[in-house]
């Protein structure tokens, strides 16, 4: 069990690609996408993971998470038993400093969204800003994975 600090914000071009250190494949699903809850399968690569979340904060920047590596085919079988709306995307990694950001290029329906998260230890650590980071996004519901689901990208009109 542990606390998740994060905070969001869109990217605004694809210079990080040029820095990253690493590239996965990830598949998820959710079991439950209520707001105070989410319950989510996902395979990333060759393993299979199973992952609840808490509420965030006001701010959004904080809440609780649990991550249970689970067997792959057993995380295959549970997205029959997912809502409606899957989310497939390239994760890549990208050291600035002492900081990993997570940049997502989404696929299919959400194609053409790129979001980069960056945890921190406290809501108040600076954190350098590689010049491809945009608009921060932060605790805007639309852009959580469980959001795009069921709302994705493709059908936002601006």
């Amino acid at each position: 069990m542990a606390v998740e600090i994060e905070r969001k914000f869109l990217v605004k071009s694809e210079a990080f690609k040029e820095s990253s250190f690493q590239k996965n494949y990830i598949k998820q699903g959710f079991l439950n996408s209520d707001k105070e809850r989410v319950v989510r399968v996902r395979i990333k690569d060759d393993k299979g993971f199973l992952t609840i979340k808490g509420a965030s904060n006001t701010s959004g920047t904080t809440r609780f998470e649990w991550e249970k590596e689970i067997d792959k085919n057993e995380a295959k079988s549970l997205f029959n038993l997912c809502e409606k709306g899957i989310i497939e995307k390239y994760r890549y990694l990208v050291k600035i400093d002492n900081h990993t950001f997570e940049v997502d290029e989404f696929l299919g329906e959400n194609n053409g969204l790129l979001i980069a998260e960056v945890e921190l230890k406290n809501e108040n650590e600076n954190f350098k800003k590689p010049e491809w980071l945009g608009e921060e996004v932060t605790g805007i519901a639309k852009y959580y994975n469980s959001n795009l689901s069921k709302h994705p990208f493709i059908s936002w009109t601006s």
